[in-house]
């Protein structure tokens, strides 16, 4: 009897359904959080007649065959790397990208880290960084007399003085761009390791190769849709049951299979 554990692999698949739904809902307000999809492949077929083999009978092709699928399994989960709406924040260091491409980060370890959420924040040295404290690549610092700042479409990061007319260019934010952003790992706290399937990083000027430009004053939002993942959920629910049902099913043909006499 195959359907119990035919059925067993379609339970687990919806339970990692429902758990990469609920990571998307969880992160609905998440800074430049892009929505996650659970896919899956069927698993090895039994062949108890192979198509085009000879019949045993009479010696005629067998055209179909009978192959018994033996459940399914989960294959990836994969990112949606499509951009997130754009919300106004007003703020000197928020800075949304618009288009593809990723800050990079230089993280404890001295490794680099790639990531979306421009919400930027500044040290008591003046040194920009996010919001876990990562300075951003490459590293600039605020002059403690700086009146205010501003950072263009291209990633120039001016300061303005009290006693100067014209801004100072303290340096330039660059973009990171990746052949296959999907590849990238994810380690947590909005940040992505380079790995062999992402290839390596094409760091350029925003707006260039491909790559988004910057926008001061707004964070990308969670490309999550509510609506779209509450009716996954639904789907997956129902999905469990239904494998649920298929195994109560199989355990009674088992029952009367051994109350016979």
């Amino acid at each position: 009897m195959h359907a119990l554990k035919i059925a067993a692999t379609g339970m687990a698949a919806q339970q990692t359904r429902v758990t990469v739904i609920s990571n998307n809902l969880a992160n609905m307000s998440t800074t430049g959080y892009n929505t996650r999809r659970a896919e899956f492949a069927d698993l090895h077929y039994q062949q108890v007649t192979r198509a085009g083999s000879l019949s045993a009978s009479d010696g005629t092709l067998i055209p179909a065959g009978v192959q018994i699928g033996l459940g399914v399994r989960p294959t990836a989960v994969s990112v949606n790397v499509a951009q997130g709406g754009l919300s106004a924040t007003g703020g000197d260091l928020d800075l949304a990208i618009e288009g593809s491409g990723y800050l990079e980060v230089t993280l404890p370890s001295g490794i680099s880290g790639y990531t979306r959420d421009g919400g930027l924040k500044r040290t008591g040295d003046g040194l920009v960084v996010t919001s876990d404290g990562y300075p951003v690549v490459p590293n600039i610092t605020l002059p403690e007399d700086a009146r205010s700042i501003s950072i263009n479409a291209d990633g120039e990061f001016y300061a303005y003085f009290a006693d100067r007319v014209e801004p100072e260019l303290l340096g330039q934010f660059t973009l990171a761009g990746f052949s296959n952003e999907k590849g990238l790992e994810a380690i947590g706290d909005n940040l992505f390791l380079e790995t062999n399937a992402s290839g390596a990083p094409n760091v350029s000027t925003a707006g260039t190769n491909g790559l988004g430009v910057f926008r001061q004053g707004y964070l990308e939002d969670s490309s999550v849709d509510a609506v779209r993942e509450i009716t996954e959920l639904i789907e997956a629910q129902r999905g469990y049951e239904l494998n649920a049902k298929v195994i109560t099913a199989a355990d009674q043909m088992l029952s009367a299979t051994t109350q016979i006499r």
